[in-house]
């Protein structure tokens, strides 16, 4: 077993990569798979999202299994993975986390302490999620050096054109220095008011702009109360309303990632025959 590293990123803030990264991965604990979420942000909205609603008294974070790579510490067995009732596991982050990305400047192979970090770790899980801080400073050049996979939520509010191109950028200049492996699975309109015309324009705007060179995933995940209902109780919309549009949405947004990964695959042994 070798890891799907999924990275979700996009330096605009609230286009619910928090909690996309939770559904997304309860979503495949319940399609069977072994799933690590990272909370890769230090506001900690995942870690809080999940439950834990005072990330700051945890005892071990992200922060310190970072330091202890940066150390050359070893790194025991599970340590600091707390495990969620719905079947994921979680490395959760706090505000400490913004002092790592402090020391990461001035360390030897400072874009790759993450990726040293979940190899100890990749064999275990089918799928390891980061969810990233909305910058494209140095925590999120780490996600991107250790992921295979990336996912770019974006708001289905206005053309997030300017956002979008710098990310790309990052990625294009990540894949040429750092790491070859990354590709990008798709862009995800979120919370989208279906009720209006703006939102299909904006889809379709999207699509026309960006379809040809990326894939804009045919799941939209629809604006709704109940998802924000979700994350303040720690639980997935699977859990707090099952037969929602929002759960029936991450539902089929983890049929399309499970179907790309095929894809991929398929092709890969095509080509290696």
């Amino acid at each position: 077993m070798n890891a799907q590293i999924i990275a979700l990123s996009n330096q605009k803030g609230g286009v619910t990569k928090s909690t996309t990264c939770v559904n997304l991965g309860i979503g495949l604990a319940k399609a069977g798979k072994k799933v690590l979420i990272i909370d890769n942000d230090p506001q900690a909205s995942l870690s809080i999202s999940l439950g834990y609603q005072q990330p700051d008294k945890l005892p071990v974070t992200l922060t310190d299994m970072m330091g202890k790579i940066l150390m050359d510490q070893p790194i025991a067995p599970g340590e600091g993975i707390l495990h969620h009732p719905e079947g994921v596991d979680l490395m959760p982050a706090n505000i400490e986390l913004s002092g790592m990305e402090v020391s990461l400047v001035n360390a030897m192979s400072r874009e790759t302490i993450l990726r040293q970090y979940l190899d100890t770790m990749r064999r275990q899980y089918t799928h390891i999620l980061i969810d990233c801080q909305p910058s494209l400073g140095m925590l999120t050049i780490n996600a991107l050096a250790a992921a295979n996979r990336i996912i770019i939520p974006v708001l289905a509010e206005y053309l997030p054109a300017k956002g979008l191109e710098q990310l790309l950028q990052t990625v294009g200049r990540v894949r040429r220095q750092i790491n070859p492996k990354l590709q990008i699975d798709g862009i995800l309109l979120a919370m989208v008011d279906n009720r209006t015309n703006f939102a299909k324009e904006i889809g379709a705007l999207l699509r026309e702009t960006y379809g040809s060179a990326i894939k804009v995933f045919a799941t939209e995940i629809p604006h709704s109360v109940r998802a924000k209902e979700a994350s303040a109780v720690g639980k997935s919309i699977y859990a707090h309303d099952p037969t929602g549009k929002v759960a029936a949405a991450y539902e089929n947004l983890t049929k399309e990632v499970l179907r790309i990964e095929r894809q991929r695959d398929k092709r890969r042994a095509e080509i290696g025959r």
